[in-house]
Formats: structure tokens, sequence, C-alpha cells
């Protein structure tokens, strides 16, 4: 597991964040390459302030301290704010996070190099970091949600349409994700591996295991 230079992964600026968010919300409607830009020289990718398709941690830090704001929020003015509160907030995010990167490590590596053919598919750790903290911009969506007025007994059916909704789209985001990593990011003879059948079956996983992370998330009370 090779890890990148830290402050490769905050070289944004404004118009880079109000793409890529609007690429973590709605990747479904993105018409460009998924494909990482390779600087002039071919000998590393470009940063996120040149490519939409780059990784950042600049966006997961700030929706995390957002998803964690807005769950303190919610406790407070349904009269169960403390202290302690805002800790076990911390500390349920960071669990997440860590087990989102541990499910794509473990997907890399399922595709990669556990089937067989011995090699083993190195992504710089802070990449698959910033993939996963993305979550958190749908988390602090789904917190918003709860937070707005609206009557209270439509509150259970927001929660869960909007979990549903920011599910789908995390999904499809990491296995956009995934699917380029696999074609476009490591060597040539790990690509028979990624044609075979069990990748569908695991990137439906990684999919589906979107929902039970962002309700876990979502579910503050």
């Amino acid at each position: 597991m090779c890890v990148n230079n830290p402050r490769y992964y905050f070289q944004v600026n404004d118009e880079y964040v109000k793409n890529k968010l609007k690429l973590i919300l709605f990747p479904f409607l993105h018409k460009g390459r998924w494909m990482r830009a390779m600087e002039d020289d071919s000998s590393s990718f470009k940063s996120a302030m040149h490519d939409i398709n780059a990784p950042d941690l600049y966006i997961p830090l700030m929706a995390f301290v957002t998803y964690v704001l807005l769950a303190a929020f919610f406790l407070g003015i349904n009269g169960k704010f403390s202290p302690e509160s805002i800790g076990v907030q911390f500390s349920t995010g960071l669990m997440c996070w860590l087990m989102q990167v541990l499910l794509l490590e473990g997907t890399l590596h399922s595709l990669g190099g556990g089937g067989g053919s011995g090699e083993i598919i190195l992504v710089p750790l802070l990449d698959v970091v910033s993939y996963a903290g993305y979550t958190f911009v749908g988390a602090a969506v789904v917190m918003a949600v709860r937070v707005s007025p609206h009557p209270v007994r439509w509150a259970h059916l927001m929660f869960c349409g909007a979990t549903l909704w920011e599910s789908f789209c995390m999904g499809v985001l990491l296995v956009k994700i995934v699917k380029r990593i696999l074609v476009f990011e490591v060597p040539i003879f790990d690509k028979q591996m990624y044609s075979t059948n069990k990748r569908n079956y695991v990137l439906l996983f990684v999919a589906a295991a979107q929902f039970p992370q962002l309700f876990w998330l979502g579910n503050v009370h």
C-alpha cells in the first residue's frame, strides 16, 4: 500500500469544489470522461485543481465536519443534545469512514489480486481514504433533510427517501471509480482478473453496502 504526499489532496479551488460536489451528488449526469488526467510528462496524475476526477481530502473533511455539526443540531432541536453527543457522532463517523476504506481496499484486492494472479492492486492509501470520505457528502445531505422544517408525519418517509437516494448516488460513484482504477490505473496483466464474472457481484455488493452505512450515519437519535 503506497501513500502520496498529503499536500496533493488539498490542491483545490472553488471551481473544482463546485463541480466535484455535482459529480458526487449526481454521478449519473456526468457526461465527461472518468479517467484521471496525467501531467504533461505522464509521470504523475494532475491535482484536483486541474482534474475533476482526482481524489481530494478537502471535500471529505469539510463534509465530515458538516455532518457532525448537523447531527448535533438535530439532537439540539429535539432536546437530546449533550457535549458527549458530539463525541459519539464524531466516533461514529470515523468508524464508518474506516469501514468504507476497508470495503474499497477489500474490493480492489479481491478483483485485482485475490483470485490467483498473485498481483495486488497498489492504490495510494490517501486515494482510497478520499474516495471513502465522499460518503459524508451524502450523509450531510441526509442530516440536512432531517433538520429541515417538515410535518412530523413525513419525517420517517423523508429520512428513508433521502437515504435511499444518496445511497444510490454513492453506489454509482464508487462503482465508476473502482472500474476506472481497474481499467486505467493498474498494470495490463491484472485486467484479466477484472473481466471475470466475480466483478459484477463484488461491485454490486459495494453499491448495496452504501445503504446500511448511510442509514447508520443518518439514524441519529
